[in-house]
């Protein structure tokens, strides 16, 4: 479906939902401000000039893959083929492998990106060709034409997103623009209390490409009054100078892995507004550490590519989730069905959880995680848990092997990365502690890092080939 383009002047609000009227590409008057860094602002008039300038370069086709690595350069890109009429496939990982999966499923696809490898990690695809067939390379200065404020139809499907895979095959999620809509409008709600009337900068370490990144550091700026930093900042040193271009504190948009990192690194950073993770889970442990180090609010987000971001909770004093407004859980024997606003049916969420009578929730594990042996049942999301409060343990994972013994029986095995000054039998006295003797790990294999992906999700796949490779026993 193609884009309703109608005269500047009448934009509706980013909080409108009446999902018969056509909405705006990009709210605000075109003086509002997108995007800033190093080089300056950029206002809504440019940022429609180079959104109008690049959809003129894109191929007639009903998909693109989104590529970008420069955060700007993907809200241009993300627009343009949503003004072409086209849909955005936003990839679970950027390597080749993940690429040719989604072209796959969606053939009549090309690629989009702004650099001459596509931004593919090179290094783990050295056997591919650097560029994917159908390659669009966005040119160094983004070319600028004039028009009228693009309208989207509120059906209009603007982009699928895939599931990172960390419980199996990455799954497909159809995305329509007043799905966006609505749900940011319930985010920038959660967030009203941070920059009142002024305009909220955002400074995002995890890519536009996975869900929590679109909502956080694509849509906000796109339909809020919310600007956020052009760049995908990595390490502390870089986050710190993203930071020191905001023209106010800024809301950090970042993940535990790089909120550990950040809080370890001693690195001086300016006043932050307050700090958004997700897509791993954060332990209280750090999110304390985090607020007193960095003197600011983490509130951990709650959410799926399936859902999108739905409740909230601040980690360092709570463990109960609060549901937005207008959101409602429903307990199923398979998981949880979320009831929400931005969503045209309920969404089934493996999860578990228990509901108090305010219609908080507290985290349960999932049934795909329930294990049972010798009788006795445990979450493998619980062990985990436990294993991460030990002293020492930078990260871990606590699986079910899927291989039986000899008497038949699925042991358990962790995944550790921990200090030096931390032994394996010190490392496992402290499980003892918390954790019935069936539930210890028969082995334990230390490594240097666990093969997260860039959001900090564990992929499946990946732990399988980690698993099957040498181990000690513990």
């Amino acid at each position: 479906m193609s884009a309703v383009v109608v005269e500047q002047g009448t934009v509706p609000g980013a909080a409108s939902t009446d999902a018969a009227v056509a909405r705006a590409l990009v709210a605000g008057d075109p003086t509002r401000i997108v995007a800033f860094g190093p080089d300056g602002a950029v206002p809504v008039s440019t940022f429609l000039a180079h959104v109008r300038g690049v959809a003129a370069l894109l191929p007639d086709a009903p998909f693109a893959l989104n590529l970008c690595e420069d955060r700007y350069r993907f809200l241009v890109a993300f627009c343009a083929v949503a003004l072409r009429g086209q849909s955005t496939l936003l990839p679970p990982a950027r390597t080749r492998g993940a690429i040719d999966d989604v072209r796959a499923r969606h053939p009549h696809s090309y690629c989009i990106g702004d650099r001459d490898d596509c931004g593919c990690d090179t290094l783990r695809d050295a056997a591919h060709a650097p560029e994917p067939p159908h390659y669009v390379r966005l040119p160094d200065r983004l070319p600028e034409h004039e028009g009228a404020v693009p309208m989207l139809a509120p059906d209009a499907l603007v982009a699928i997103g895939f599931t990172s895979g960390s419980t199996g095959v990455p799954g497909a999620n159809p995305k329509t623009w007043s799905t966006f809509h609505t749900g940011t409008a319930q985010n920038l709600a959660a967030l009203a209390d941070l920059h009142g009337e002024a305009t909220l900068p955002v400074v995002a370490t995890v890519p536009p490409q996975h869900m929590y990144g679109m909502e956080m550091s694509v849509l906000l700026p796109l339909l809020g009054n919310v600007a956020v930093h052009g760049a995908r900042p990595f390490f502390p040193e870089d986050i710190a100078a993203a930071l020191r271009d905001a023209p106010r504190p800024a809301l950090l948009v970042t993940t535990p892995v790089h909120l550990r990192s950040l809080v370890e690194s001693g690195v001086a950073l300016p006043p932050i507004a307050a700090i958004a993770t997700a897509t791993a889970p954060l332990t209280r442990e750090l999110a304390a550490a985090a607020e007193a180090r960095l003197g600011c609010e983490v509130r951990e987000l709650f959410g799926s590519t399936e859902t999108c971001i739905f409740a909230r909770r601040r980690t360092a004093h709570e463990d109960a989730w609060t549901p937005f407004d207008g959101v409602r859980l429903q307990p199923v024997p398979d998981g949880t069905l979320v009831h929400a606003p931005h969503l045209s049916e309920p969404r089934l969420l493996a999860d578990l959880v228990e509901l108090d009578a305010a219609g908080r929730f507290v985290l349960r594990g999932r049934q795909a995680d329930m294990i049972e042996i010798a009788g006795k049942r445990a979450s493998l999301a619980d062990l985990t848990r436990r294993l991460l409060a030990i002293d020492g343990v930078r990260d871990g994972v606590m699986c079910q092997s899927r291989a039986a013994d000899a008497y038949g029986v699925r042991r358990i095995e962790a995944v550790v990365v921990a200090d030096a000054s931390l032994s394996d039998a010190a490392l496992l006295d402290a499980l003892r502690g918390s954790l019935d003797p069936v539930f210890l790990p028969r082995r334990l294999r230390r490594v240097a890092a666990l093969p997260r992906n860039e959001t900090g999700k564990l992929p499946r796949a990946a732990l399988d080939a980690l698993l099957a490779g040498r181990s000690t026993e513990a």
